[in-house]
């Protein structure tokens, strides 16, 4: 409602005068009062607007942190050759491949590839091998017949072991027809020896199938680092 009187003089005021007459004192229109319903913050159509914008925000930004974290991890595991050259520039190196064909070893023999580990790398013998007779003949393939010895050996004791004494071994299998091979180098330059030694078999020849590298080691557990190859190769990554 409008004012009817002037609030210095007290005078009447005519209907939709602006000043007081007698006085000249401005008149002051009532405050209108707005609904808290009314404003805009607290209509409840517009707070569940924000609302849901917010949980988009949010679900946009675990998805981008998502997709950054498979990138990081694709990056650093998979053996995609691009991913590759950005672990190099990282610092990581690739393993080198030691044996990753097969192989056959007389009876009474044995076959070794040499390889060198630099100064001031940590690496490790990593992989896998598996055994068979080399001959179709059925009395040769008995179980006892399908058995290696496998051996990493630095130079000094490779050459104690090859004259038929005991040495001190970085790693020994027994006589097995597979196995996994997982062993840590002493942190020095020097060279070493992976041996398949089939030395005690009187009559029988073996095939072996191996897959062994030396593997550099970074801030990544092998574990992990093995099981990131096998799921990306699964993608075709």
């Amino acid at each position: 409602m409008p004012a009817t009187s002037c609030s210095k003089c007290g005078a009447d005021l005519r209907k939709g005068s602006q000043i007081c007459l007698e006085c000249g004192e401005p008149v002051s229109a009532p405050e209108s009062k707005v609904s808290p319903d009314a404003s805009s913050g607290s209509d409840p159509k517009h707070k569940a607007l924000e609302v849901a914008r917010a949980r988009r925000r949010s679900w946009v930004l675990w998805i981008l942190v998502g997709l950054i974290v498979m990138a990081i991890l694709w990056a650093a595991t998979s053996g995609n050759p691009f991913a590759q050259g950005l672990q190099e520039l990282a610092g990581s190196k690739q393993d080198q491949t030691i044996v990753d064909n097969p192989f056959v070893i007389s009876a009474h023999n044995f076959r070794y590839y040499k390889f060198s580990v630099p100064e001031g790398e940590h690496v490790a013998v990593a992989g896998r091998f598996t055994v068979s007779g080399a001959t179709s003949n059925p009395e040769s393939n008995a179980q006892s017949d399908k058995n290696v010895e496998v051996y990493v050996l630095s130079e000094p004791a490779f050459a104690v072991w090859q004259t038929g004494y005991a040495a001190n071994y970085v790693y020994e299998s027994g006589r097995v027809s597979q196995g996994e091979v997982q062993a840590d180098l002493p942190d020095e330059a020097g060279i070493y020896y992976l041996v398949f030694s089939n030395k005690f078999a009187p009559n029988a020849a073996k095939k072996v199938k191996a897959d062994i590298v030396l593997r550099y080691k970074g801030w990544m557990p092998g574990s992990l680092r093995r099981a990131g190859e096998r799921f990306w190769k699964w993608f075709g990554l």
